[in-house]
């Protein structure tokens, strides 16, 4: 099974429970925790030497948040002149729209929390280490591709 759903239990009375879906991905797996009109929040599991696609967004703007391990954004305005970061613990790094970008698991395990305007299938991939291509998001070959690894290396 590829994706789940997590029944959140509401603070209040008077807030109605959400769900969250586990998506895996070949590098990982995203925990959608927020699907809204307005917003939309997202954790991503990055592995070590895992890459998510070269990838822009034509209208999606978010923000990540490195809760827990190290990881790599390479980005940039054009292809040929991406530059590389190194975050750690606690830094945040902004993505707007057209910004090309892609993240790569340094540490063993990287938990980013990630906000995001509500545009979740607006991705562009320029490159993937998976063979993944084109426009939006293929939740069948991601699954695909995600129990092939954990068959190949009996770890999720």
């Amino acid at each position: 099974m590829c994706q789940f759903s997590v029944k959140i239990k509401p603070i209040f009375a008077k807030i109605s429970p959400m769900k969250s879906n586990i998506k895996l991905k070949p590098w990982g797996r995203e925990i959608w925790w927020a699907d809204t009109p307005k917003y939309a929040g997202k954790i991503l599991e990055v592995k070590k030497g895992e890459r998510l696609s070269l990838q822009f967004h034509h209208q999606k703007e978010e923000t990540q948040f490195l809760f827990a391990g190290e990881i790599r954004i390479t980005f940039g305005m054009h292809i040929s002149k991406l530059r590389n970061k190194i975050l750690k613990p606690g830094e945040v790094f902004h993505i707007p729209p057209k910004l090309i970008h892609r993240v790569e698991g340094i540490a063993s395990l990287s938990i980013i929390f990630e906000v995001s305007t509500p545009h979740l299938t607006d991705v562009v991939k320029l490159a993937d280490d998976y063979g993944r291509s084109g426009s939006g998001n293929d939740e069948e070959t991601d699954c695909k591709l995600a129990q092939k690894k954990i068959t190949r290396t009996g770890s999720r």
